[in-house]
C-alpha cells in the first residue's frame, strides 16, 4: 500500500508535509493549553515542560499516522 504525498506550496517554496503536521499539531496543542492549566496539569509533573513537550510530541505522532 503506497501512500501519495502532496506538497504544501508555500509562496512557490515546496514544504513537507511533515511540517504541515507540525504547524497543525501546534494549533491543537495552543488550544489545548487553558484547558491543561484549568485542570492544574503542570502540578502533576515534576516537570511540565517536558510534559507539555511529550504531550505535543503524542499530538503529532497521532496526526501523522491519522493523516
Amino acid at each position: 500500500m503506497t501512500h501519495e504525498f502532496s506538497e504544501l506550496v508555500v509562496g512557490g517554496v515546496f514544504v513537507s508535509p511533515f511540517m504541515a503536521y507540525a504547524v497543525a499539531s501546534l494549533a491543537v496543542f495552543l488550544a489545548l493549553r487553558p484547558i491543561l492549566r484549568l485542570i492544574r496539569f503542570g502540578q502533576w509533573f515534576s516537570h511540565p515542560a517536558v510534559a507539555e513537550l511529550s504531550l505535543y510530541v503524542a499530538i503529532l505522532g497521532l496526526l501523522t499516522m491519522v493523516l
